[in-house]
């Protein structure tokens, strides 16, 4: 499989094979830009080398969009001669430089505990660091940091793809420098660590889980050293936070096909280590000679569905999580055969512990994947039934605003193999869809409160608050989603009087 490099690029290729100095990219538009060439000048003035470095580089080659910039310098400020400049400070002296140059319109913010600094102008953000050297204690992933080389920086980067540097001084401007690779492991669509595999991931297990993120996102392959690695050292994750994790998992989720990313964590081992519910779906269970799908890999391919359909990265969640309660209805049925009644149910009951447990958000989101899961099973066992008006009423008032989501969770979740199963299903749900659209416009039911308010009964009956006035409101509601009164202000008051007096 072939990247879709530039032709200027892909002659360089053909000419240089080895990993040497490569001057292409002085003219490439993403590197020929009035900022670096900018940096670049200050740099030179300041005495410094200064590189561009790690995903705005690979991102040229792979012809994909970045706005932010890392930006890698080497050396000490000459203009200090009386205080020298340390190299770990001078990425912030060269921030300045270029923030002071670039004037009004320039956002400045400096972090000195860790030695950087970032420059914000319009769309773009450039990352300042001073090039730097990394060890690592056994039990933190947080490097002890020294002044280092070019050479240094590029050895403590996590991947050979992100490893890449690019000159920004004026005697060298556009000189790329790929030492471990880079350009040939991008060709080849693979993901590898510049040094041994399992120092990078014993040092930093977070980016275990990078390595998977990025052959998710670009469709590039684990090599085989690297997939080694990461199940050796798969329970180094321990020592890695939750929020963390959950942000690697996030990008995996938002990707064109993130099942990718699912079977690479299930087949390196870390899948039960940060997600033990979603591997509790793998396997099949035979009895009687009657088996059920794998849920695991149903639950994939019903993720990937949706991704075709939805960006909605709770929705995606919905899709992985719809299924969470199966382990826990499973059953025999000397009839039936495999069981999961009430899956959904208890699947969204074990959500919010999910969440808490994975420091994922206790918020609206967290309630909306609590809903999707909780319906997914409503709109199919309408269409297996008769779609009565009421009960089509009633998903509409219980689904509200996010009706549309909850159907294209519902047609995600139609996998079977058998095309003729698939066809009736799609048409089932384009009547259910159909029925949804009537009954909405003649009787407005998404979100709907009873149109006699609970305040109002209690003066209409001279009642005290009590549960009566509730029970009463109620059943306004389900006559008007039954279809005994629509859903008018005097018909409601009306039947309210009438069950009042009777």
């Amino acid at each position: 499989m072939s990247l879709p490099f530039s032709s200027q690029a892909l002659r360089l290729l053909k000419e240089k094979k080895t990993k040497t100095k490569i001057k292409v990219l002085a003219t490439h538009p993403k590197i020929d830009l009035p900022i670096l060439h900018l940096v670049g000048e200050e740099a030179d003035r300041l005495g410094l080398e200064c590189y561009v470095i790690g995903g705005y580089v690979r991102d040229i080659f792979l012809h994909r969009d970045s706005t932010d910039i890392d930006v890698v310098v080497v050396g000490k400020n000459t203009l200090l001669a009386h205080e020298a400049s340390q190299g770990t400070r001078c990425g912030i002296d060269l921030a300045q430089a270029v923030a002071k140059r670039l004037g009004k319109g320039a956002h400045l913010s400096v972090f000195k505990t860790y030695g950087t600094a970032q420059v914000k102008r319009g769309k773009i953000e450039l990352e300042f660091v001073g090039a730097r050297r990394e060890s690592y204690q056994h039990d933190s992933r947080n490097p002890i940091v020294e002044d280092g080389t070019l050479e240094d920086d590029q050895n403590r980067r996590d991947f050979t793809i992100n490893a890449m540097a690019v000159c920004l001084n004026r005697d060298r401007y556009g000189e790329l420098l790929d030492p471990f690779g880079g350009i040939r492991d991008m060709n080849e669509c693979t993901i590898r660590t510049p040094l041994d595999p399992d120092i990078t991931y014993s040092d930093d297990p977070l980016r275990m889980m990078r390595a998977i993120r990025f052959a998710t996102q670009l469709g590039f392959y684990l090599d085989r050293e690297t997939f080694d690695s990461i199940e050796r050292n798969r329970e180094r994750i321990k020592i890695i936070t939750k929020e963390r994790i959950v942000e690697e998992l996030n990008k995996i989720m938002l990707s064109r096909k993130p099942s990718v990313g699912w079977i690479l964590l299930d087949k390196t081992g870390l899948l039960p280590l940060i997600f033990p519910e979603l591997s509790a779906l793998k396997g099949v269970e035979t009895k009687d000679g009657k088996g059920h799908k794998d849920v695991f890999f149903h639950t994939l391919q019903v993720l990937d569905n949706l991704a075709q359909k939805s960006d909605n990265l709770w929705l995606r969640w919905a899709a992985l999580l719809h299924d969470i309660g199966k382990p826990k209805s499973k059953a025999w049925d000397d009839q039936a055969g495999w069981t999961f009644r009430n899956h959904n149910y208890l699947g969204a009951k074990m959500i919010p512990r999910i969440f808490k447990t994975m420091k994922m958000p206790q918020n609206e989101k967290m309630q909306y994947v609590i809903k999707m899961v909780d319906l997914h099973m409503r709109p199919i066992n309408l269409i297996e039934d008769t779609v009565t008006d009421s009960a089509v009423r009633r998903l509409l008032f219980e689904a509200g605003d996010d009706i549309d989501d909850l159907m294209l969770l519902c047609d995600a979740d139609i996998t079977s193999k058998n095309e003729e199963k698939v066809r009736r299903f799609h048409k089932n749900y384009e009547l259910v869809r159909q029925k949804m659209i009537e009954l909405e416009e003649k009787d407005r039911i998404r979100n709907f409160q009873p149109p006699v308010r609970g305040e109002e009964i209690m003066q209409l009956l001279n009642l005290e608050p009590c549960a009566r006035v509730g029970e009463l409101k109620n059943a306004i509601k389900d006559a008007i989603l039954d279809g005994i009164i629509p859903n008018e202000y005097e018909a409601a008051k009306a039947y309210l009087l009438k069950i009042a007096n009777e």
